[in-house]
């Protein structure tokens, strides 16, 4: 087990150093052009993939990073950059993990490299759980996954929405119900492999922020798949069930449900996100209050501005401190006795949208321009207490736990 510190090593350092570079040099110039354009920055994708960001062993490198501390740096520096971009080359990840969380090792040897590509034909990969009438409320989903066991084969049927890379994607992994009885617990997970028949891009969204991110839904109409698409394979699948089934006849305990799973491994990556887009906007109002004069001084001589720039800085340390609590336990196996990873999320979230507010506020008229980047900032940092579970969401999973009780 690594010892927790909050000390990087020079390894981390260094890779953190060269993703801040990339950031900067890469991410940032690109940032307001597509934004506007609301499109898939694939050339911006396609450096990433040339100088090795966007790679199965640089996620792999991060993911395993003993101290858990890998994903959460990378996150913050790339989301420094810009956050719609970021997602474009992050995105994938999600995908990703949820093979990683559920999959077996030939799945994730097989898989994996195609959701990624290489630097010549890069490809994106799309995590597909939430539907228009199950998005925080898991147990709603519709989405049926039926076995045809002559065939060996699973025939998916459903609408997925808010899918990130959603039908452009190389691979999708599709979250279905199995058994419509057991509820939540009844969910598994199925990788839909390219060009699959059946499957088809339905509307694709044009959001308030993270704009260079591509978000649409998927349609899946009669979608066959292998029996080897069923991530885990269909023998852990029987025994869980299995156990749900039973502990629902006795009332025991709840059971995991694949997208929570993935969802719950994670939370902290979206934390160090919101860490990084709240970074970016405090930097620039930083930036702009010492050297913005009025009444013959600059603003930062003000109360008013100096205590709003002490908070924003004192919420960024606070935040990024629970993200790397969250993901030093995740990483040694420490259980979430509290809902670290929830609160990690929660309490980063919320600080983004606060902080980009209060970057607006400082720069004044010129913040709410797009002259300056707060206003992006302020529009990408909304999504945060919204994906992988609403800030409400997270504060209900934190109650739960902490009490003991369904809280409701």
């Amino acid at each position: 087990m690594a010892e927790f510190t909050m000390e990087l090593n020079d390894e981390q350092k260094e890779v953190r150093d060269w993703l801040h570079g990339f950031a900067a040099d890469v991410i940032r110039p690109a940032a307001a052009e597509w934004d506007e354009r609301e499109e898939t920055p694939w050339p911006v994708i396609q450096e990433a993939a040339k100088v090795g960001i966007y790679s199965l062993d640089f996620y792999a490198q991060q993911y395993f990073d003993p101290t858990g501390l890998g994903i959460p740096t990378a996150m913050e520096e790339l989301f420094w950059g810009d956050a719609g971009i970021a997602l474009s080359i992050v995105g994938t990840g999600l995908a990703a993990v949820g093979v990683l969380a559920n999959g077996t090792e030939e799945q994730i040897g097989t898989w994996i490299p195609q959701m990624y590509g290489d630097a010549s034909d890069v490809k994106v990969a799309a995590f597909c759980s939430s539907e228009p009438d199950a998005g925080s409320d898991v147990a709603s989903m519709r989405t049926r996954a039926v076995y045809d066991e002559a065939k060996d084969e699973w025939v998916i049927n459903g609408t997925k929405t808010w899918a990130t890379n959603g039908g452009i994607a190389n691979v999708h992994v599709v979250v279905a119900v199995v058994d419509p009885e057991l509820g939540s617990k009844g969910h598994a997970s199925f990788i839909v492999p390219p060009n699959t028949p059946g499957l088809a891009q339905g509307q694709k969204f044009k959001k308030h922020g993270i704009r260079a991110s591509h978000t649409a839904e998927v349609i899946l109409d009669n979608v066959r798949v292998p029996g080897s698409c069923l991530l885990g394979g269909k023998e852990k699948l029987d025994e869980r069930l299995a156990r749900a089934r039973e502990k629902a006849r006795k009332g025991g305990e709840r059971v995991k449900n694949a997208a929570m799973a993935t969802f719950e491994a994670s939370r902290p990556a979206v934390g160090a996100m919101a860490v990084g887009t709240a970074r970016a906007a405090y930097e620039v109002a930083l930036d702009y209050a010492t050297t913005r004069e009025q009444f013959g001084r600059p603003i930062i001589d003000n109360q008013g501005v100096a205590f709003q720039l002490a908070d924003m800085r004192t919420s960024i340390d606070a935040a990024r401190l629970l993200v790397w609590r969250a993901s030093w336990m995740a990483v040694n196996g420490k259980p979430f006795t509290a809902a670290e990873g929830s609160m990690s999320k929660l309490f980063a979230s919320e600080t983004a949208k606060k902080v980009t507010a209060q970057a607006i506020q400082i720069l004044g008229g010129n913040g709410y321009t797009r002259e300056y980047p707060v206003e992006r900032m302020h529009r990408d940092a909304a999504i945060y207490t919204i994906f992988e579970g609403t800030s409400e969401i997270q504060r209900l999973v934190i109650a739960r736990t902490i009490s003991g009780t369904s809280v409701r």
